[in-house]
């Protein structure tokens, strides 16, 4: 698929201020007053802004508030609720510890919860497209909730969570990567089940079925080469994984601090673009492209 700019930004950002609110309503690190506001403000900037970049995207923005009614049937409606209601909650918890230093745990356990069912609830628009076999599997959510606690366990400074969470992160991301290249082939899906002809014989393209581009083909059948995206894999978790690794087990720097975490987001929006860029849409076979 086509890698739109603002659909990358949202789903990195959004899931890192996410995790970074998950570990703050467990109590991570334990501040208050005006460092707490800090965090606090990392968390939102990041969280509302992916949001917000969500909204670019859409056909019709001004429509973005209908999807609170499709609660029932569509992720992205459930994702609109556990958002705001994680936001409101975290919104409510974080004053009691600026303002009056008082930290409600039961409230934060509930904040930090809707936090991850807000990730899981973006990771489940994607996982359950069948027509992407590379997305529609358990590995997505894994893999998103995975990379978001990870970052917010170094912005919140907390780096035995982080070490452990890299690892893990670092294991879903290859396995998704190594499972997501057989999809595909896997699916059973071909020209014959595209075109429902199948049941005639072997289908085949014989000429496209039109002479110009369209909005499919330049946003559902974007291809990668191979050699080109196994060099921005490595590039991805060498940002993401190995070299916020090294620099959160040296002596603790600030400067060091600050690098893994600028490593670790251009390494997230690397793994991001790769994740709609490898995404084959079944589409393609109706135009011979797969």
């Amino acid at each position: 698929m086509h890698p739109a700019p603002s659909v990358i930004f949202f789903t990195a950002f959004s899931g890192l201020g996410f995790g970074l609110l998950v570990f703050l309503g467990l109590g991570f690190p334990g501040v208050t007053g005006w460092t707490a506001f800090a965090f606090f403000a990392i968390a939102y900037i990041m969280a509302v802004g992916g949001l917000m970049a969500s909204t670019f995207h859409l056909g019709r923005p001004e429509r973005a508030l209908k999807a609170f009614a499709q609660w029932r049937s569509s992720w992205l409606s459930r994702e609109a609720w556990c958002a705001v209601g994680a936001l409101v909650t975290m919104a409510i918890y974080g004053a009691g510890l600026v303002f009056f230093g008082t930290r409600l745990g039961w409230l934060g356990c509930i904040g930090a919860l809707l936090s991850i069912a807000t990730v899981f609830t973006t990771s489940m628009i994607y996982a359950q497209l069948k027509t992407i076999p590379r997305w529609n599997s358990g590995l997505t959510p894994f893999t998103f909730l995975s990379i978001s606690l990870a970052g917010g366990a170094i912005l919140s400074s907390e780096v035995g969570a982080a070490v452990v969470m890299l690892i893990i992160a670092g294991l879903v991301q290859l396995f998704a990567w190594s499972e997501g290249d057989k999809a595909f082939a896997e699916s059973a899906t071909n020209m014959d089940t595209a075109t429902g002809l199948g049941d005639r014989g072997r289908v085949r393209a014989f000429e496209p079925p039109h002479t110009g581009t369209n909005y499919l083909l330049r946003e559902f059948v974007h291809q990668i080469g191979r050699k080109h995206s196994q060099k921005l894999r490595i590039i991805a978790m060498v940002l993401m994984i190995v070299l916020p690794f090294i620099l959160l087990i040296l002596p603790f720097s600030h400067f060091f601090a600050l690098l893994a975490v600028l490593s670790h987001i251009g390494g997230v929006l690397t793994s991001r673009w790769l994740f709609f860029a490898q995404a084959e849409h079944v589409v393609g076979l109706y135009y011979g492209e797969r």
